[in-house]
């Protein structure tokens, strides 16, 4: 991708990357826009976390993005910024039909599967955990696979993302993905090709291995551990 070459400087804030889904979407998007941004990384629920946040969005949350002395927040708005900045990473498909498909999908993903967030927490340095599973949770989980298996048999001819190349899609649904492997949950078909897609995919394992050097814990988010 054609690097950045605007006037504004990025600066991405981040939380620990182990338990932060919502801040590794558009940080993938970043990575897959050729962005040039500066990235701070805050660890959550610690003393002043809180404070150090709100130096960066009046939401005290992360992720925040800052673009010279504009501030953007939430996961969504933040792909969406992106995606208006950076035209030919082209985050979005191309086609309107596709487009807007792919909006849906991204939507459903942020407004929803709460009880795989819930039961599931995201903690993407930890295996072999197990959770009880019960018929809300396997309800959702055949929803996201179902749709996930309907974006690649209709969309995924170009390549092998939901929508063939790589889009804020994917963004939204790879760290909704990489929780299953955490927790021994098995898939199938496209689904499971899927997340080895993402499992492979060079950003991703770029935050996966950060990740991994982080030495915070944050208990709330260590389901299924053994005692």
């Amino acid at each position: 991708m054609k690097r950045d070459t605007k006037m504004e400087k990025l600066l991405f804030v981040t939380g620990n990357k182990t338990y932060s889904p919502w801040s590794m979407s558009p940080w993938l998007a970043l990575r897959h826009a050729g962005a040039v941004f500066e990235e701070v990384v805050v660890p959550l629920f610690v003393p002043g976390y809180k404070q150090k946040l709100l130096e960066y969005s009046a939401a005290g949350k992360v992720p925040a993005l800052r673009a010279g002395n504009q501030a953007i927040w939430d996961s969504l708005a933040i792909c969406e910024y992106l995606a208006e900045r950076f035209p030919k990473a082209e985050l979005w498909p191309q086609d309107i039909a596709a487009r807007a498909e792919a909006r849906s999908v991204s939507a459903e993903v942020h407004s929803g599967f709460t009880v795989i967030r819930n039961s599931y927490p995201f903690n993407c340095r930890a295996t072999g955990r197990h959770v009880p599973r019960t018929a809300e949770l396997d309800g959702e989980i055949e929803r996201v696979t179902a749709m996930w298996d309907s974006c690649r048999s209709r969309h995924g001819k170009g390549g092998p993302w939901l929508f063939g190349r790589f889009t804020i899609a994917d963004c939204m649904c790879i760290p909704l993905a990489l929780r299953f492997p955490t927790y021994g949950v098995a898939l199938a078909g496209s689904a499971a090709d899927y997340l080895s897609t993402a499992q492979q995919h060079p950003a991703v394992r770029e935050w996966l291995a950060a990740a991994k050097r982080e030495k915070e814990v944050i208990e709330a988010d260590e389901a299924g551990r053994d005692p």
